[in-house]
């Protein structure tokens, strides 16, 4: 079905085409009286080349934050544009379009508050200054989603002012809609063609039948800052009496809406996977941390994907109903996952054939929004303290430099081509699978995944004995990435003509070679480069690990360079392999690990330990020989991430941190609640191992960060089965 659109005078208008737009995730909030800054974290303050960068998606608009609590600490300071007046402009002369954004769920600088209408008179005054140094600025977003922050802010007490109640709840979201309305006014003085994006969460609220009164007050409720901009919300609004009566909301403060309504002239919708609610009173089935309630009924709140639910649900069905409800341009303005690499690229991918679809539809969708180009800190604590874990968005910001992620790929792909193809993008994302159900036991039936297609071209794992490959073909699986395990002996044993009709036979988009990881014979090498030159041939990506018992050691940190030096060529230092393959193959992922440990795997050196430990035993370990360790699950997720990414050149996947044998020991007995007593710290010369001044193997990589090797073990132990002491982790 052609898709038409109609303008506000009602004639027909010339087909739109779904865009792509992209948004830098740059929320300032504030718990108590400090303030946490998304940007600070990232370095986009400070680094050069991040706009060129994100142009280079091939994206028409970008959501870009002009923040108030950045430039406007102080009422009478100055205000230095110098940052951002240099990126705004650079946008301009790459033809993208910025949608500023003036607060991104954040209370407003230390001068305001909600309650005294200061923070709305803030906002105006700070949205004009805004418009006169930037008189040519026309997308505008004063508040980022004022009901998810005056949630935050009003109802669950996460952010400042951290009140607990429904009446400052409500509060805080008249006053982040009056400043809107306010900051549109003042903005518009100066340039009158300025537009406003309006963004909130689609969220909605599913429940049992016992609470489907509380479902329908929050399922009214998603849409009020909307309704409130649009001046619906007058005596017919379904929570009308309950805003009135129930609250105490005075009809004088609704009818400000009426009486000064600000239409968006794009509605932006935020979806997420948490974005779906179930309420259940049955708190049994769930664990503390879900528990809630509302005064009359105590209840589980949990994420929908969690539960078995047979009803319709997911972001079409909220998008067409979105769309009912506002009859206005809409925009799915925030779209991320934090997840695996794979799971990014189906979640993005399925994002986009559902608002082209609905596009298809009639529905006036305008574009769906890449978030996060730079990644996000601490979300998986609500940003209720500095740093926290760090999600990769488009880009990766682990090593302090952007590295763009297959995700730049698809985006540019969908911006070009409209279409994409890649095999991972042919099977079902997690949400989709019956994995996802955490919680069963409700009479609904689960909606059923998308079933693999069986054309699905495969990885292809080369495997042995050993648990690396073990670990491939388990992770793989969890992931839903369609593979296949080759024994290595069918590589190493034929002819460059009998490998390259396996391969065209297979028809695998990637090769992971880990067969012989630890060896640099003479035979490995040849096989290893043989299958170099095959894949490059056949335009098959490549990967080859290879463990740090590849080397003989190194003077210090060690860290990848992709052209190795002659001097490091011989067979002595083991890097002769590396440079080999690479000259055979330049599109070649070639991977240097550490010593390994596994879940899967008895054979190492930690094992060994912990089990010496176990049974009282004393357990040498060197205190001067520094060594790297990778724990392979680390290892094998980020080998696949890296291949989707099409990485290529060395890189070094140890476990970030410098230690010695013995402070892996010392960790293990704390840890696990051993005889510290019991760990003999001595000399590794006095244990047969070489001194420190001739054996030092510390690898880091300036590419790629693992988790902190501490961590590494933390879950070793736990995935192992073996108990640990949370209050005596060493760090």
């Amino acid at each position: 079905m052609r898709a038409l659109f109609f303008n506000q005078t009602g004639n027909m208008c010339e087909e739109r085409k779904v865009e792509i737009w992209g948004g830098i995730e740059g929320t300032i909030n504030r718990v108590e009286n400090r303030y946490i800054d998304q940007s600070i974290y990232s370095g986009h303050y400070n680094r050069e080349g991040d706009i060129d960068l994100i142009a280079s998606l091939g994206i028409r608009m970008l959501r870009y934050p002009v923040l108030w609590e950045k430039h406007q600490p102080q009422e009478e300071r100055h205000i230095d544009w110098s940052h951002v007046a240099k990126n705004l402009e650079r946008l301009k002369e790459l033809s993208v379009e910025p949608i500023a954004g003036l607060v991104h769920h954040g209370s407003g600088p230390l001068f305001v508050n909600f309650f005294d209408g200061s923070f709305e008179k803030g906002l105006a005054g700070y949205a004009r200054q805004v418009a006169e140094r930037f008189p040519w600025l026309e997308y505008y977003t004063p508040v980022n989603e004022p009901l998810t922050t005056a949630r935050f802010c009003g109802l669950y007490g996460h952010w400042y002012p951290h009140h607990r109640d429904d009446l400052a709840f409500y509060k805080i979201l008249l006053s982040e809609c009056k400043a809107t309305v306010m900051a549109m006014k003042a903005i518009r003085e100066i340039n009158p063609r300025a537009k406003l994006v309006q963004t909130e969460d689609l969220s909605k609220t599913y429940s049992t039948p016992l609470l489907q009164y509380q479902a329908d007050l929050e399922n009214h409720r998603r849409w009020l800052s909307y309704d409130l901009l649009c001046g619906k919300a007058d005596k017919q609004h379904p929570l009308w009496d309950y805003l009135t009566k129930e609250i105490g909301l005075t009809a004088k403060e609704l009818q400000y809406f009426t009486e000064n309504p600000c239409m968006p002239d794009i509605c932006g919708f935020n979806y997420y996977v948490t974005s779906e609610r179930f309420l259940d009173e049955d708190i049994s089935r769930y664990p503390e941390r879900c528990h809630g309630g509302n005064g009359l009924h105590r209840y589980a709140d949990v994420e929908l994907v969690r539960v078995p639910h047979g009803g319709d649900s997911g972001p079409a069905v909220l998008l067409r109903e979105a769309y009912d409800h506002v009859r206005l341009p809409i925009a799915v303005t925030e779209c991320h996952l934090h997840c695996t690499r794979d799971e990014q690229l189906r979640w993005f991918h399925s994002m986009w054939q559902t608002v082209n679809n609905l596009h298809a539809e009639g529905l006036d969708i305008r574009a769906l929004t890449a978030w996060s180009l730079l990644g996000a800190y601490g979300w998986d604590r609500l940003v209720t303290k500095p740093w926290g874990t760090y999600e990769p968005g488009v880009f990766d910001l682990r090593t302090g430099k952007p590295r763009p992620t297959a995700l730049a790929w698809l985006i540019r792909e969908l911006s070009q081509k409209q279409t994409c193809d890649h095999p991972v993008l042919e099977t079902a994302g997690w949400w989709e699978r019956e994995t996802r159900i955490l919680y069963p036991g409700r009479e609904a039936a689960s909606r059923k995944g998308r079933p693999r297609k069986p054309a699905c071209r495969p990885l292809l794992v080369v495997e042995d004995s050993g648990s690396l490959s073990t670990s491939l073909d388990h992770i793989c699986a969890e992931r839903n990435i369609h593979h296949l395990l080759v024994r290595r002996q069918d590589l190493s044993t034929k002819s460059k003509d009998s490998v390259k009709k396996m391969i065209r036979k297979l028809n695998p988009w990637a090769v992971v070679h880990a067969g012989e990881y630890s060896s640099n014979s003479e035979t490995a090498c040849a096989s290893n480069v043989m299958l170099a030159e095959v894949c490059w041939e056949e335009q098959v990506k490549l990967a080859v690990l290879f463990s740090n018992l590849s080397y003989w050691a190194q003077p210090d940190d060690c860290k990848e360079v992709d052209e190795v030096s002659p001097s490091l060529r011989d067979e002595q230092t083991g890097m002769h392999a590396h440079h080999e393959i690479l000259e055979a193959n330049k599109d070649a992922l070639v991977i240097h690990t550490g010593n390994l440990f596994s879940p899967w795997d008895n054979i190492n050196f930690i094992t060994a330990a912990l089990t010496s430990l176990k049974q009282g035993k004393k357990t040498m370990a060197a205190h001067d020989v520094y060594t790297s360790v990778t724990y392979v699950p680390d290892l094998v997720r980020e080998t696949l991430d890296l291949l989707l990414d099409n990485e290529s050149g060395i890189v070094y996947l140890t476990n970030e941190g410098k230690m010695t044998w013995a402070d892996i020991v010392r960790n293990i007995a704390e840890m696990t609640g051993c005889n510290q007593a019991l760990v003999d710290c001595k000399p590794g010369s006095h244990i047969h191992l070489r001194t420190a001044s001739d054996f030092y193997s510390n690898f880091q990589s300036k590419k790629i960060q693992l988790p902190a090797w501490q961590h590494a073990l933390r879950c070793y132990l736990a995935t192992a089965g073996n108990q640990y002491r949370a209050d005596a982790i060493a760090v």
